[in-house]
């Protein structure tokens, strides 16, 4: 069977961190994720998504991740059934987390949380790299005259070959 989610959105608040009783790290979160389309009365709709993440993910979502960055998340749906104060029984449906990685360059969220810009999910999907402040040239290539991109390699010497 296969049970695999791909999400990416903005958390809702910070991710709480805490530890079960044999001291495993357990951090949980809440994903905004805006659907493709307006509903009816052309507003915009938006799903809530629970995540859970363990162990050294936690800490990480813990110690990187706060409300408003925008995270993608690779994990598997679960459901667990639980009682609430008043004896009712619950279902709760939530993602586990193999990999919570950063959704956005530090640059791109900056401009986010100043209002310098709106959230545009398209590009985001593929954040520019950084370089270490300065980027890196695009390479270059040397086309063979006559407008083609492939040449012809000489011919090598089999001798050459190790094997």
């Amino acid at each position: 069977m296969l049970n695999k989610a791909i999400l990416m959105g903005r958390l809702t608040r910070d991710p709480e961190l805490r530890h079960t009783q044999s001291n495993m790290p357990v951090c949980s979160f809440t994903l905004a994720i805006d659907r493709d389309r307006k509903g009816p009365n052309g507003e915009r709709q938006t799903d809530f998504i629970d995540c859970v993440a363990w162990n050294r993910t936690a800490e990480f979502v813990q110690q990187w991740f706060t409300k408003g960055m925008l995270a993608i998340v690779v994990g598997r749906i679960q459901s667990r059934n639980w009682e609430d104060k008043s004896g009712n029984k619950r279902v709760s449906v939530e993602i586990n987390c193999d990999e919570v990685s950063f959704g956005e360059t530090k640059k791109s969220r900056e401009n986010y949380q100043s209002g310098g810009g709106s959230f545009d999910g398209g590009s985001q999907l593929r954040p520019e790299p950084s370089y270490g402040g300065s980027q890196m040239p695009a390479p270059s290539f040397d086309l063979p005259s006559g407008g083609s991109d492939f040449a012809e390699l000489a011919d090598d010497d089999e001798s050459d070959v190790p094997f």
